[in-house]
């Protein structure tokens, strides 16, 4: 497999993440209209399973998602699968946009713990851009400006699970094989999920079932695309990428549930784009090196 770092590649997958993240979040929204959070969980777990078969074949079969890291799988999906459950509840909650902007104070966990365990390092520039992007989302959520909404402790709850997901994958990329850690994940989370899941089951209507399909898509091949990503780029570098999110989510939510998009969210749309842009420029210039 080519792991040659390549900010290009990176880029590249991260768009596919970011264009299918933004069709799961509307479809979340959708969905949990009708179902129970555990219940789309595991639907969205089994489908997945069911439409990852072909490359799981095309790859070699079952036998090529052999792993010598099981406790590393488990560990890292099982907390991925409590932030995701946290996600989803907070968008029954909160606005579309303000559930993505405080899902990005994952950064600083990711960074930390990427430096911490992984050993990349942290430049000036790269920390300079998460700054940035964070004062965004802060300009953008305007804590003060009121009481904190239970929404919010979730979604934040929610966003240091998935900085610790997002930094146990980039360890896993350097000895698994991109399906496989997609696999293992599907897999554990239909286990972890199945017995409570059961205990909400209401059967979905045929709108529920398409919206749970979109989910089962997305969900499944964003974290393909994001995986991917990481071959090519430190978590450091693809992670800031994904802050676009915000304010793509929050024009979501305009456009289509008429949320309010106000000046303050235009500014920290510009704050976390300019810290993407800082972020791509100087890791463009770096020299590049092989991963682990």
């Amino acid at each position: 497999m080519d792991r040659t770092p390549s900010i290009p590649r990176a880029a590249l997958w991260m768009a596919g993440w970011l264009a299918l993240m933004l069709i799961l979040t509307v479809a979340g929204r959708e969905t949990t209209r009708e179902m129970n959070v555990f219940q789309i969980m595991e639907v969205r777990s089994v489908l997945g399973l069911c439409m990852l078969y072909p490359l799981i074949r095309m790859s070699g079969g079952f036998a090529a998602m052999k792993t010598a890291r099981p406790l590393q799988h488990i560990s890292r999906n099982l907390i991925h699968y409590g932030a995701q459950l946290g996600w989803f509840f907070a968008l029954t909650l909160i606005p579309l946009g303000q559930v993505v902007s405080i899902e990005f104070t994952m950064p600083i966990w990711t960074a930390i713990l990427a430096a911490a365990f992984l050993g990349e390092r942290m430049t000036v520039w790269k920390i300079a851009a998460i700054v940035l992007g964070i004062v965004g989302v802060v300009v953008i959520v305007r804590p003060s400006t009121g009481e904190v909404n239970p929404g919010q402790l979730i979604a934040l709850a929610a966003a240091v699970g998935f900085g610790i997901s997002i930094a146990m994958v980039k360890s896993l990329t350097r000895t698994e094989h991109t399906l496989a850690i997609i696999f293992w994940m599907l897999v554990v989370q239909s286990v972890a999920g199945f017995f409570p899941s059961i205990h909400v089951w209401v059967w979905p209507s045929a709108w529920a079932w398409g919206w749970t399909v979109v989910i089962a898509i997305c969900g499944t091949f964003s974290h393909y695309c994001m995986a991917r990503a990481m071959l090519y780029a430190d978590a450091t570098v693809v992670i800031p990428m994904d802050f676009l999110r915000v304010p793509l989510s929050a024009a979501a939510g305009w456009l289509i549930y008429s949320e309010r998009l106000d000046m303050f969210t235009v500014l920290g749309a510009t704050l976390i784009l300019t810290g993407n842009l800082l972020n791509l420029k100087t890791a463009g210039n770096a020299p590049a090196r092989t991963q682990v």
